[in-house]
C-alpha cells in the first residue's frame, strides 16, 4: 500500500507542460529523423532548455518510452471512438487504419524500442497486452454484428497488420492495399 510519505507528488503545472512539449516534440522529432534526433533539437522544438529535458528524461532512452507508451495510450482511445461507430465493420476498419499507421511509425525507431524491452521486458508485455485487449474489443463487436469472420483473434490482427507495416520495403501505398486485402478476407 502507497503511504502518503511514499506516494509520488503530481507535477507542478509548468512541469507538466514542459513534460508534455518534450514528448510532443519527441514524436515529432522521431517521426522526421528516427534515431537520428539529437536531444538538443527535440529540446529546441519543445521551447525548452537540455536541462529541461534531462530533469525529465536522464536517458535518450526514457524519453523513447515515453513517446512509446504515450502512442500506445492514443491508439487504445480510438477503439472508443470506433465502438462510437454504429457500424461495427467501419469502427473496426477505423481502428486498424489508426494501428497501420501507428506500425507504420515505429518502424523507424525499433532499435531504440528493442532497447527499452531490453532493459524492462515486462514494459514489452504489459504495452502488448493492452494492444491485444484492444483489438480483441473492436474486433469483438464486429464479430458479434456479423460483420466479420469469427475464427479471427486481436492476435492475428496485430500480427498480421503489424507485420505488413512494419516491412522496411512497403510503402504507405502498398500498406494500404494490403490492409484493404486483410479487411476483405476478414468480412463474412
Amino acid at each position: 500500500m502507497t503511504t502518503p510519505a511514499t506516494a509520488p507528488r503530481p507535477m507542478r503545472a509548468d512541469a507538466r507542460r514542459n513534460y508534455d512539449r518534450l514528448v510532443a516534440a519527441a514524436r515529432e522529432e522521431f517521426a522526421e529523423r528516427a534515431h537520428d534526433a539529437a536531444i538538443e533539437d527535440i529540446a529546441r522544438r519543445a521551447g525548452v532548455g537540455v536541462g529541461t529535458l534531462y530533469r525529465h528524461f536522464p536517458r535518450r532512452i526514457d524519453l523513447v518510452e515515453a513517446v512509446y507508451a504515450e502512442e500506445i495510450d492514443t491508439l487504445i482511445a480510438t477503439v472508443d471512438e470506433a465502438e462510437e461507430m454504429p457500424d461495427a465493420y467501419a469502427g473496426l476498419t477505423r481502428w486498424l487504419h489508426a494501428y497501420a499507421t501507428y506500425a507504420s511509425n515505429k518502424r523507424n525507431l525499433l532499435k531504440e524500442l528493442q532497447e527499452a524491452f531490453e532493459r524492462d521486458p515486462g514494459l514489452k508485455l504489459q504495452l502488448r497486452e493492452r494492444l491485444s485487449a484492444a483489438a480483441t474489443r473492436v474486433l469483438g463487436r464486429a464479430q458479434e454484428a456479423g460483420a466479420v469472420r469469427a475464427d479471427v483473434s486481436g492476435d492475428d490482427l496485430l500480427r498480421l497488420v503489424g507485420g505488413i507495416c512494419m516491412s522496411a520495403t512497403g510503402t504507405a501505398e502498398q500498406n494500404e492495399r494490403l490492409l484493404e486485402v486483410v479487411l476483405a478476407g476478414l468480412r463474412t
